[in-house]
């Protein structure tokens, strides 16, 4: 699942359209949510430091609440969210947290998103890494994918040795990544769930598409 690393080092400022249901799509919206709870908790009015905010509020036409960038933006971005991807409140708090916990000031927010895209990219090769046919399987079925899911994330945070050397210390990267942000292994196998199943379904669309061309 390398590909998947490849939607972390987006662009921001890239404009491009997503497909709805899609790893790109999820991500981008995860990182509006970011933005706006940057934008209410520090003040921010500059939309040009939030190019993913600044995209989401200009597409949708979301009206700013109360002369206070985010409010009203991460209210819909929420909504999205739970109504396209069930996520619970739970995954929201924890986002809220991290967020308060790291970015004390409008210069936090790069550095936040570099932990978070090193967080993102080392944890996805470390499941690419260790997918196999179970989980392969598993990618037929939800709730098996779910449980498939929630093993490999107790693993790669729990685990303190392997075989490979290499393998090894992106876990450990992961496990330091994950305590710096304050998430925690519920919210990082609902995070890793729903990209690993956005890519399930951009594989299908990208396989219709094929089927089309010939």
């Amino acid at each position: 699942m390398s590909f998947i690393s490849k939607v972390f080092q987006k662009n921001a400022g890239n404009e491009s359209e997503t497909t709805k249901g899609s790893v790109e799509e999820f991500v981008s919206l995860v990182r509006v949510y970011y933005q706006a709870l940057m934008a209410m908790n520090l003040g921010i009015t500059n939309m040009n430091i939030l190019p993913d905010l600044a995209l989401f509020k200009r597409m949708l036409k979301v009206p700013t609440q109360n002369n206070k960038l985010g409010v009203a933006e991460k209210s819909r971005v929420k909504k999205v969210l739970m109504q396209d991807y069930s996520l619970p409140e739970n995954f929201f708090h924890e986002m809220d947290a991290s967020v308060k916990r790291c970015c004390k000031k409008p210069q936090d927010i790069q550095s936040y998103f570099i932990m978070f895209q090193g967080f993102s990219q080392d944890l996805f090769n470390l499941i690419g890494n260790m997918t196999s046919f179970k989980f392969r399987l598993a990618l037929l079925f939800k709730k098996m994918l779910y449980g498939q899911t929630s093993k490999m994330v107790h693993e790669i945070l729990t685990r303190s040795e392997w075989k490979d050397v290499s393998i090894q210390k992106a876990a450990w990267s992961v496990r330091t990544y994950a305590n710096k942000l304050g998430y925690s292994e519920q919210w990082t196998t609902m995070f890793v769930y729903n990209v690993v199943l956005m890519a399930r379904e951009d594989q299908k669309r990208e396989a219709k598409n094929r089927r089309k061309k010939k």
